[in-house]
């Protein structure tokens, strides 16, 4: 059972399968009796920029903000998951640097396997031209460089994923 709050970072391209992983790890955090919580993007942006446009300014205040908002959490006890793309590596080392228990999980998956998943329809409106800062598409994803735990979304079940990130948060703290 960690005794320290703790942070972990669930990114990958859109539609790479973060949130269903999340959801399998806060099912089974919340079993072994710990709780957690979660900052997901969408949900946030609907509060913090309610029509996105998604421009890098924009990017750069909406992680800005959502670090802060971690930190502040993390700094109260509470047990945070981060589950955003935060296509720049410099929004996630942000958070690493703010917050000492940190974990970086990177949900790696083929775009071409996101792009027939695309719960969403992210990829169909950058298709047609209606979405044109689609990261892995039009803007790049900064893959992690030393993450503590891939997942390989298109070969790992979500509970097994959410396993090896539970056993990991067990060894660790």
């Amino acid at each position: 059972m960690p005794k320290t709050p703790f942070a972990i970072w669930i990114t990958g391209l859109p539609s790479s399968g973060k949130t269903t992983i999340r959801r399998a790890l806060v099912k089974r955090l919340n079993e072994a009796g710990i709780s957690v919580q979660v900052l997901e993007s969408d949900e946030l942006r609907r509060i913090i920029t309610p029509k996105p446009t998604y421009s890098p300014e924009e990017r750069d205040n909406f992680y800005n903000v959502m670090v802060y908002a971690g930190e502040l959490l993390i700094r109260n006890g509470a047990n945070i998951i981060f589950d955003a793309t935060a296509n720049k590596r410099l929004y996630r080392d942000k958070a690493r640097g703010a917050i000492t228990n940190f974990v970086e999980v990177y949900v790696k998956c083929p775009l071409s396997v996101c792009m027939q998943r695309d719960p969403k329809g992210i990829y169909k409106k950058a298709k047609e031209g209606k979405a044109v800062t689609v990261p892995g598409l039009q803007e790049l994803y900064e893959e992690p460089l030393n993450p503590e735990i891939v997942v390989e979304s298109d070969k790992e079940e979500p509970e097994a994923a959410a396993e090896k990130i539970f056993q990991f948060l067990m060894r660790s703290f």
